[in-house]
């Protein structure tokens, strides 16, 4: 499992130290993918616990402040610290695979992105041991959050600023190693589809978190200095805060959806044993997509009296946005269509994905109708509407490639029954959820509520709610123990290992050396592992230059150091407005460190080593036995 150079065991410490200071962009895959996986079991954790408080009607399992806590810190760790990780995740691993690069533009940054999000991430779930987490709900709106007591809505604030800035400086590097690293002969138009995706999901982020990076600014200052950007009885605008929200947090769900789309166009073809359907028209439809998902954000504010012109030119963008979905969809229907279709865990996560996602993106039309909204508007029905969305596509998606992705990462496959059952459990236990949900927002059920009396014909419905949930969380705890097991079984060291891979990052050979490809592949065309396969060439690529030296990166502590520094800033700025006399020294001294670490950097050229071809050999050899990486 290890990438170093020489195959020995190595301490914990020295693999710890290894994992702390790495910037090879598939240890930091690894990282992203579990602590995703962790923030993604509290998140759940959440849930579950919201689900049994509303069980049964006039329940106090929970406390009212309690479950606002909870409802809180579950939207926001699903989306910002448990998808957005767990995509990028699979997006370090293997963007730069599928475009025959030896690691991304700037593996610095790479792992400096890691390491924002993760200590930003840390810090926002140290509020439920320090005084109580954020409780003005995921969007927290200003009317809500300013007057939040205590210190949860600064948790939420400084955390997302922190968190936000890593996702913001990997969405950078993605774009550039997308853009500039591609091996010869990789054109655009050649490029995977999740390559595609990853690129268009990496420039909404570009665009997308500035506008939040504002907002929680405004609100830092409102809430540490009493600023009044927010507060409307001194002349600031509470609806400013929604309208930044949702400039960014609209095109937030194409970020993590444009990605899922990708991963299922990956996992469609390779189990359907044909060429995606329509690639050109895919490709179009997901620029479309991150070019349109910048006008609809108001769709979110019908009911905040923008007036009907601005409503029905949000109506229409939305609707609009569901046609290139949609494009999407009959390609992944035709590309299964008239192939030879190989049954899979994460082909039949594939094959779940299409009804559930379809079923999420009709109520999204109905919601864009702004009349109707007015009726559906903080009801179930939009918990029900979302929750289809990003579990019946965000999550299947990331869940299949678990399974798909799991002997490039750890040269280990999961159990296939075991995944089986894990998806009935799970995939039952997600439409006992939610289905049921849209009948108890039509009936008049708001959402963000903790209780409910008896005798409004919701107690059925919420308790068949509350068993889906019970039975989502056992589908995790399932998949969990398969990834577990998963480690005691044998190492696959084979390439292909589904056998019908088509693009380069199955033509490696596993486990993949540190350096990725010992010579830059020549790609030849669309699908270049299936064209080499065709005509039987047993190495799986072809070289666009002959074995030589290679330029790796060096690792480093810094990136850690600079994050740890904005970490400790963090807490000074969190008890300022207590007057603590010590909050000020804190923050200098957390930006100091973070300054610190970065003129050291600036400072110091740190130029990276050359691996020379005997030494390849040398690994080759070591890893795959005599005659290399044939």
């Amino acid at each position: 499992m290890s990438s170093v150079a020489v195959t020995k065991k190595k301490g914990v410490g020295a693999v710890i130290w290894d994992y702390l200071t790495t910037v090879d962009h598939k240890k930091l895959a690894v990282l992203y993918l579990f602590s995703g996986l962790l923030f993604f079991a509290i998140a759940g954790f959440e849930a579950l616990l919201m689900r049994i408080q509303l069980m049964f009607p006039n329940s106090d399992f929970i406390s009212a402040g309690t479950f606002n806590e909870l409802l809180t810190m579950h939207g926001t760790t699903m989306l910002f610290l448990a998808a957005t990780p767990l995509l990028f995740g699979f997006m370090n691993m293997v963007v730069p695979l599928q475009i025959g690069a030896r690691d991304v533009a700037f593996p610095f940054l790479n792992s400096l992105g890691f390491w924002l999000f993760f200590l930003g991430a840390t810090f926002l779930h140290l509020s439920f041991f320090m005084g109580g987490a954020p409780d003005a709900g995921w969007t927290s709106y200003a009317s809500l959050s300013l007057y939040s007591p205590g210190h949860g809505i600064d948790f939420y604030v400084l955390g997302l600023q922190i968190s936000g800035a890593g996702t913001l400086i990997s969405g950078i590097n993605f774009i550039v190693t997308i853009i500039t690293m591609r091996a010869p002969g990789m054109t655009f138009m050649r490029m995977p589809l999740f390559t595609w995706t990853s690129l268009i999901s990496s420039t909404l982020i570009l665009f997308a978190f500035p506008p939040l990076t504002v907002g929680l600014f405004l609100m830092l200052v409102d809430r540490m200095f009493d600023a009044n950007f927010f507060d409307h009885t001194m002349g600031g605008n509470t609806i400013i805060w929604e309208h930044l929200f949702w400039i960014f947090g609209h095109p937030e769900v194409y970020i993590l959806v444009l990605p899922a789309f990708g991963l299922f166009s990956e996992i469609i073809p390779v189990f359907a044993r044909k060429r995606l359907f329509g690639y050109s028209s895919m490709v179009f439809a997901t620029i479309l997509i991150g070019f349109l998902g910048f006008m609809v954000w108001a769709h979110h504010m019908f009911t905040t009296g923008l007036g009907a012109t601005a409503n029905a030119i949000f109506a229409v963008a939305t609707m609009a946005i569901a046609v290139p979905t949609g494009m999407k969809v009959f390609n992944w229907i035709l590309t299964i269509w008239g192939g030879s279709i190989k049954v899979t865990v994460p082909m039949i996560y594939a094959l779940g994905f299409i009804p559930s996602f379809v079923a999420g993106g009709v109520t999204g039309v109905m919601q864009a109708t702004a009349p109707l909204d007015y009726q559906l508007h903080d009801s179930y029905f939009i918990v029900a509407h979302f929750h289809y969305v990003i579990v019946g596509g965000i999550v299947t998606a990331i869940f299949a490639s678990f399974h798909f992705y799991w002997p490039l990462f750890f040269n280990r496959a999961m159990s296939e029954k075991l995944g089986y059952w894990t998806f009935w459990i799970f995939f039952i236990g997600f439409h006992l959820t939610f289905f049921v949900q849209h009948f108890l927002g039509l009936m008049g059920m708001p959402r963000r509520v903790f209780t409910y009396m008896e005798g409004q014909g919701w107690d059925l419905f919420n308790f068949i709610s509350s068993i889906g949930a019970i039975m989502m969380a056992i589908g995790v705890v399932l998949m969990v123990l398969n990834m577990l097991l998963s480690i005691k079984s044998e190492p696959l060291n084979c390439r292909d290992y589904w056998g019908d891979g088509r693009s380069l990052e199955w033509a490696l050979k596993t486990p993949i050396p540190f350096y990725n490809f010992k010579q830059t592949p020549l790609v030849r065309g669309f699908d270049p592992y299936w064209i080499e396969k065709q005509e039987g060439n047993p190495e799986g690529m072809t070289y666009a230059e002959p074995l030589g030296d290679v330029h790796m990166p060096n690792n480093s502590i810094l990136p850690l150091i600079m994050s740890i520094g904005l970490f400790v800033a963090a807490f000074g700025a969190l008890y300022h407005p207590d007057g603590e006399s010590w909050s000020v020294p804190v923050m200098v001294i957390g930006l100091g460190i973070t300054v610190l670490a970065m003129i050291v950097r600036s400072v110091k050229d740190d130029l990276g080593y050359h691996l020379h071809a005997e030494e390849i050999i040398e690994i080759e050899n070591e890893l795959y036995g005599k005659g290399g990486n044939k």
